[in-house]
């Protein structure tokens, strides 16, 4: 709506995704997250919130906003993780995910009939922001465990991803493929004829079929744990393709979508349930997945996805596919793991 290019919409959304593969860096440098580190990452939250609204039209601007959201999150999220991990378990933690799928339903919901401006969005933002921030600062204030990273704990022997380096490149190329989707699907999907209403019942359906996935996983995460990160990718490469090659048939848009409840909910669950199983170093790998995955991988899938989208806009989702398909092989070249796994639950 404010006539930025598809590049510069790639850009400004891969800010973030990039900060937050910088961050977890920090903390093989000495840096500390305490709770000090964390309220002052929900102040910069707030900050930067704020700023989108009087920044959005101002390219230069609204990257620095955004770069300054991306700290905030990148040090809160992982936080959070951890405390809902050690609280209740990995079987459990899908039932407690699932209301931030709730909440983008409602988002989207309400934005279709409301969205006359780019600041409706920013408004609805704001406040969204700030309520969760103020439940941060509660989670965190009622939390009784030690999950402060103290330097001395050398995270670089806690944390090797060297002998995992196949499955650490399978989480990144499977969020490069999400760079299309998450940045495009809207505008992509309207310019194929699809109207903005059914467009976000697309998007509300997929996170419909999410949260039935993440309340109903939990017996799926007793199990083996990388076969379940193949089948989701998998699933993934037919999910791109039946877009790029019926972007306007609704029947086969919305089996696309159902396919969310693999390539997200449980891709999701399966990955970070794995790697607090591999590492000693709980927080600092969830920091790292976060990081890297959807830092760089989310960084490189915005950029790509942008210049593909601006130079050659119908091989959009076979690009996705594409990335999908090189996570698949490394998740298939990552069989070793498949033996430590095992060595773990016994």
């Amino acid at each position: 709506m404010l006539e930025y290019t598809p590049v510069e919409i790639g850009i400004i959304f891969a800010a973030a995704p990039l900060v937050r593969f910088i961050i977890p860096f920090a903390f093989l440098k000495g840096l500390t997250l305490n709770r000090t580190t964390f309220n002052l990452a929900l102040g910069l939250m707030a900050l930067s919130a704020l700023g989108f609204w009087p920044f959005l039209e101002h390219f230069n601007a609204l990257l620095i906003v955004n770069i300054c959201f991306g700290i905030g999150m990148s040090l809160v999220l992982p936080y959070i993780e951890v405390i809902a991990l050690s609280e209740i378990g990995k079987e459990r933690y899908g039932r407690v995910r699932l209301f931030g799928s709730i909440g983008f339903i409602l988002v989207a919901l309400l934005l279709v009939k409301t969205l006359t401006s780019p600041y409706s969005a920013i408004a609805y933002l704001i406040v969204m922001a700030l309520v969760t921030i103020f439940f941060g600062y509660i989670i965190a204030k009622n939390d009784h465990h030690k999950i402060t990273q103290h330097p001395q704990s050398t995270p670089l022997q806690a944390l090797n991803i060297l002998p995992h380096y196949t499955l650490w490149l399978g989480l990144v190329f499977m969020q490069m493929s999400f760079g299309a989707f998450y940045n495009f699907f809207t505008i992509y999907e309207t310019a194929h004829g699809i109207s903005l209403d059914m467009t976000i019942y697309l998007w509300s359906f997929g996170v419909i079929i999410e949260v039935l996935m993440f309340y109903f996983q939990g017996p799926l995460l007793r199990r083996n744990l990388l076969l379940l990160l193949q089948i989701a990718t998998f699933a993934t490469i037919i999910r791109w393709l039946i877009v790029y090659l019926y972007p306007e048939n609704l029947a086969l848009l919305f089996i696309a979508q159902s396919i969310h409840a693999l390539s997200f909910a449980l891709f999701h669950s399966a990955a970070i349930a794995l790697l607090y199983s591999l590492y000693e170093n709980k927080k600092l790998a969830q920091q790292f997945f976060s990081g890297i995955t959807y830092g760089l991988g989310g960084f490189v899938g915005a950029l790509v996805s942008g210049y593909v989208y601006e130079y050659w806009p119908q091989q959009l989702f076979l690009s996705a596919a594409f990335f999908a398909s090189i996570a698949f092989v490394m998740f298939l070249k990552s069989r070793h793991i498949l033996k430590l796994e095992n060595k773990l639950r016994t």
